[in-house]
């Protein structure tokens, strides 16, 4: 079984920066992909931005230029860096991690507003 732990989330104002970290219980090496999705009210779960094993990335239009995704190896975690942030952000932000064996392993999410 797969742990992931996510933190980092909360209230920032439009254009400001907030950095999401995820936690895993098992090296990062173990999985064939890790990314982070969000969910609007209403609206549902999509791609923010996404890392392979083998390091290639990839994001969703709306955060290009603006979000970053890269992985602390060792410690197990991967972060989110967000810039420029909208209200449009404004979300649950998740976890998932691409066990080879196992498939996809969901963290239990962060939120993030994005509000004057």
């Amino acid at each position: 079984q797969v742990q992931l732990v996510e933190s980092g989330g909360g209230l920032v104002q439009p254009g400001g920066s907030l950095r999401l970290a995820c936690a895993t219980s098992k090296s990062i090496f173990s999985f064939n992909a890790m990314g982070w999705y969000r969910q609007a009210p209403g609206k549902e779960r999509e791609l923010v931005a996404r890392v392979t094993i083998n390091d290639r990335t990839t994001y969703a239009d709306s955060v290009k230029g603006r979000f970053t995704i890269s992985s602390y190896n060792a410690k197990n975690t991967v972060y989110l860096q967000m810039n420029s942030l909208k209200p449009e952000d404004t979300a649950v932000y998740y976890c998932l991690a691409v066990d080879p064996l196992s498939g996809n392993f969901w963290g239990q999410g962060t939120q993030v507003t994005v509000s004057s």
